[in-house]
């Protein structure tokens, strides 16, 4: 594909699968590999690796035009779903021709920024935030779209017109026995109608306190793992209430507190409360038919959340996560048998020496790793004081070469 703008193929006419010359950030700078049945592509650094498509330096400037000539088989822009990891936010410029139907970016700034997006068109947009970098301001486009907003939500604040729905994935501590997170001030934000709050089922609790900022919402998901539930009384218009993959329910008000409620899903629930929402919403039947989607479903015993959520290796390969929580049975049964602090020294080191000599142990899988450490000193044994995290730690550090 030639660099001279008018020798560029027309717009949408590559269909076909294939490898392909294209000038991302200069001349010929990299191959663009289409396989069958991909609609998807990823732009970022190479310490992404495979989890990036084509790599490119934090701060390069892309020519985002180089995608026009691209088309699905249908004719339709290609990629369909685009993840940027950098700080070229032009993007948002070419979005103002070239409609993007999905937008993941994770922005590397090490400037607070500003991003007029108010002429673009994007049907979704997702801005995952890292722990670190300057601050993004964002003008929202004037066309409605799904915003997602996860990780470190103090960097980031929007105006302008309001998305049609927000979700937000504040990045949280991994232990529910943490201090609540209190979410941080969104500003403009709080005026939506349909809020989306996702929390890991098991993590640092989320304060529902938050809710009080948002005036608006008639449409209200929960995921994860929240408290101060019984604040959801204060919202009475919500018309849409959805909450999954909830261990604690049991401050939770009774359905008849939300007189305009037509349409409600508990999915994935601790099943005491589970038991109790049935009942409500049968009885609510009775008085005032359902108009939208209504069900109460897998209701779960309180151990069913440790075995399915409790362990931190969920996210790994499958076959990494196999030999995790194979090595994890053997320590936590070992340990139950250790009588001295030697004993679980031995138990640890034997643990984290399992993963020297693994690939793919990186900065998150060490972080899973050490976290797998402390719940292993905090499962039963016959010491008879506390291991404590620091000596956890202390044992885990000393034997580990990643």
């Amino acid at each position: 594909m030639p660099n001279d703008d008018q020798a560029r193929p027309p717009a949408g006419s590559i269909k076909e699968d294939g490898r392909y010359t294209i000038d991302l950030t200069g001349p010929s700078s990299h191959t663009l590999v289409r396989q069958k049945g991909v609609g998807s592509l990823s732009i970022g650094p190479t310490h992404l690796g495979k989890k990036a498509d084509l790599h490119v330096a934090p701060d390069s400037h892309i020519d985002w035009t180089v995608f026009d000539a691209f088309s699905t088989p249908a004719g339709s822009p290609w990629p369909r779903f685009l993840h940027y990891t950098g700080s070229d936010a032009g993007f948002f410029d070419w979005a103002q021709k070239r409609p993007i139907e999905e937008m993941t970016w994770a922005p590397i700034l090490s400037e607070d920024t500003g991003v007029d997006a108010s002429p673009s068109i994007l049907h979704g947009l997702t801005i995952e935030l890292g722990p670190s970098g300057g601050h993004l301001n964002l003008k929202l486009p004037r066309r409605p779209l799904r915003l997602n907003v996860s990780g470190d939500l103090s960097r980031f604040s929007a105006t302008g017109d309001m998305p049609s729905s927000l979700t937000l994935a504040p990045r949280t501590g991994r232990r529910k026995k943490d201090t609540p997170f209190l979410m941080p001030d969104l500003g403009e934000l709080h005026q939506v109608t349909s809020l989306v709050l996702q929390n890991a089922p098991l993590g640092q609790p989320i304060s529902l306190e938050c809710l009080d900022r948002f005036p608006n919402l008639d449409s209200l998901s929960l995921w994860g793992n929240f408290c101060d539930v019984d604040l959801l009384a204060r919202h009475t218009r919500l018309t849409n209430l959805e909450l999954r993959f909830m261990p604690d329910l049991e401050d939770l008000p009774s359905l008849n507190v939300w007189p305009l409620l037509d349409r409600f899903i508990a999915y994935n629930v601790e099943e005491f409360t589970g038991k109790r929402l049935k009942q409500q919403m049968k009885t609510r039947a009775k008085t005032r038919p359902w108009t939208g989607h209504a069900s109460v479903s897998q209701l779960r015993k309180p151990e069913w959340w440790s075995t399915e959520f409790g362990r931190p290796f969920s996210s790994w390969p499958k076959r990494l996560a196999k030999l995790a929580n194979e090595a994890y049975d053997v320590a936590q049964a070992n340990l139950a048998q250790a009588r001295s602090f030697a004993d679980a020294e031995a138990v640890i080191t034997a643990f984290t020496l399992r993963f020297n000599t693994l690939k793919g142990i990186e900065t998150t899988e060490r972080e899973d790793l050490g976290e797998a450490v402390w719940q292993l000193s905090q499962s039963d044994h016959l010491i008879g004081q506390p291991i404590t995290e620091e000596m956890a730690q202390s044992w885990f550090d000393a034997a580990r070469d990643y």
